[in-house]
């Protein structure tokens, strides 16, 4: 029977296996059989290396293995001996070594050793050969090493991104609202000071995404992020996301930020390996991490609020390591207002990626804060906006009916129209049995367009009394639509309502030129 140890040996084989190693034994070496191999049981001076990893035939890391169960906080000192005790293998990236592992197999930690202060992570698997090779090599980063101490072979160690964060260049504030150069400013401050997670909260209408996209222009000229993840809650927010991208000029150089770096919009689940920024919801994600070919679209335009609490009596999610999408894809991935389901069901999607992880809401729950480890480095609540002129103040008014709560039935006989979504063509059918919808499914899967009627006839009536006493004139007003068929119902039935013209009401798909205001 198999020790734990062994055990834990046999699982820390497999995840370096997956992750594009080649392991070996001391007495079969071959350093030439793969760009990284992991040899167990290697004698160094300062004792005996579980696994010494080697790229390119030069050592450059360590994992020491330890049975299921064991705390590993404990463990780093002893790893750490072995970054410094290389005998019979002269030739290494760096000494010390810069990359160690502690494992169980079940739970492993890593220290990069060429931060400035090295800390140890908690990773989902090992990092590929050609990730540490990049690490390791300045010109991989465009870095010409200059000043600091050298190591062996008189090289400079090569700045790592936790080092370029630390020596961000001043924020250009122009046309930026002093409380998007707060948030950007602070969530900078929390980078340096290698926090791994960061909320900024901000009110609807504060320019929150043109905050998180300010700042990830930074991330990416002046520290090189490679890649940047921008989670959204469903595919329309992804459209609103990329149209802000496609429009931000950047402050210092005056071109568009797509000029300057590609942004890919999901609609696959192929990665375009050339863009600095992928857009995409977290379902397509978790698609994409199960190494599914297709994801069905219709799954991403549902918002996961409107799922209300089905979501939770769903089963987290599980992940298993992917080599198409590793965990060091992403340096830095934001969730632009995730509902809570993304930090409870979906949170080990989340927690496969070794990276920075910034979210943005306009109503943090408390789940959200446990997940950001309560490290809240923008508080930007309505009233300060409100006070600061950037929003307008009003006031909540609900207008409710039965189905929109509680879903409704068509009984069994009835004639209904079917429409394709795609060519809209329509056809009438009548029922052989009772259709029952949720209210989820209203305006997606199924149409009540006196629904629409109802709730459009009620803000008519109640316009000049209620809501804007003493007014004469319909104010300029935005009607936020579920989808584009949803919105081309809308449009039609404001129209009607108000007995008013094309130019009354019209819509507005995103990217496209807001109309002239009209009262």
């Amino acid at each position: 029977m198999s020790t734990p140890e062994e055990r834990a040996r046999q699982t820390i084989d497999r995840s370096l296996a997956d992750a594009g190693w080649t392991v070996q034994s001391r007495d079969a070496l071959n350093l030439g059989a793969a760009p990284g191999i992991a040899v167990r049981e290697v004698a160094l001076s300062t004792g005996y290396a579980d696994y010494l990893l080697f790229v390119d035939r030069k050592a450059i890391g360590a994992v020491e293995a330890k049975p299921e169960g064991t705390t590993l906080s404990g463990v780093e000192a002893q790893s750490a001996k072995y970054a410094v005790g290389l005998t019979g293998f002269p030739r290494a990236w760096h000494s010390p070594l810069p990359f160690l592992y502690e494992s169980t197999g079940v739970e492993t930690y890593f220290t990069n050793g060429l931060d400035p202060d090295p800390r140890s992570r908690r990773v989902f698997a090992f990092h590929r050969p050609e990730t540490l090779r990049d690490w390791a090599t300045p010109i991989a980063r465009g870095e010409t090493p200059k000043g600091g101490e050298t190591q062996q072979g008189g090289e400079t160690p090569p700045l790592q991104l936790r080092g370029r964060l630390q020596r961000m260049p001043p924020l250009i504030t122009d046309g930026l609202w002093p409380a998007q150069v707060e948030a950007v400013s602070n969530l900078e401050d929390s980078f340096a000071a290698n926090r791994p997670r960061a909320l900024i909260q901000m009110a609807t209408g504060s320019g929150k995404t043109f905050t998180a996209v300010t700042s990830i222009y930074r991330l990416i000229k002046f520290a090189r992020a490679q890649r940047v993840l921008f989670l959204v809650d469903r595919t329309n927010l992804g459209r609103q996301a990329f149209n802000e991208f496609r429009q931000y000029v950047t402050p210092d150089d005056g071109r568009k930020f797509v000029e300057l770096y590609n942004v890919q919009h999901m609609r696959s689940n192929v990665l375009d390996p050339v863009s600095k920024v992928c857009i995409t919801t977290i379902q397509r994600l978790y698609s994409m991490l199960r190494g599914e070919a297709e994801f069905d679209p219709s799954l991403e335009e549902q918002s996961m609020w409107e799922m209300g609490a089905g979501l939770d009596q769903q089963r987290p999610k599980e992940v298993a390591y992917n080599s198409y999408l590793p965990p060091e894809y992403f340096d830095v991935i934001v969730v632009d207002e995730g509902h809570r389901s993304i930090y409870t069901l979906w949170r080990q999607v989340l927690e496969y990626f070794d990276a920075f992880i910034v979210g943005l809401t306009a109503t943090p729950a408390k789940q959200t804060f446990g997940f950001f480890h309560r490290n809240l480095v923008m508080e930007y609540p309505r009233q300060r906006a409100v006070a600061d002129g950037v929003n307008v103040d009003g006031v909540v008014y609900e207008i409710r009916t039965r189905i929109t709560e509680q879903g409704s039935t068509v009984e069994a006989g009835n004639v209904v129209m079917r429409r394709d979504r795609k060519t809209r063509a329509e056809r009438w059918e009548q029922l052989d049995e009772d259709l029952v919808y949720e209210a989820r499914q209203l305006d997606r899967e199924v149409v009540a367009e006196d629904q629409i009627r109802t709730i459009v006839r009620a803000f008519r009536n109640r316009l000049f009394t209620d809501l804007f006493p003493g007014r004469t004139h319909v104010p300029k007003t935005i009607v936020f639509a579920k989808d584009d068929a949803h919105a081309e119902r809308i449009v039609r039935v404001v129209r009607e309502e108000f007995g008013k013209g094309n130019d009354f009401c019209q819509k507005i798909t995103t990217g496209s030129p807001a109309p002239t205001p009209r009262t």
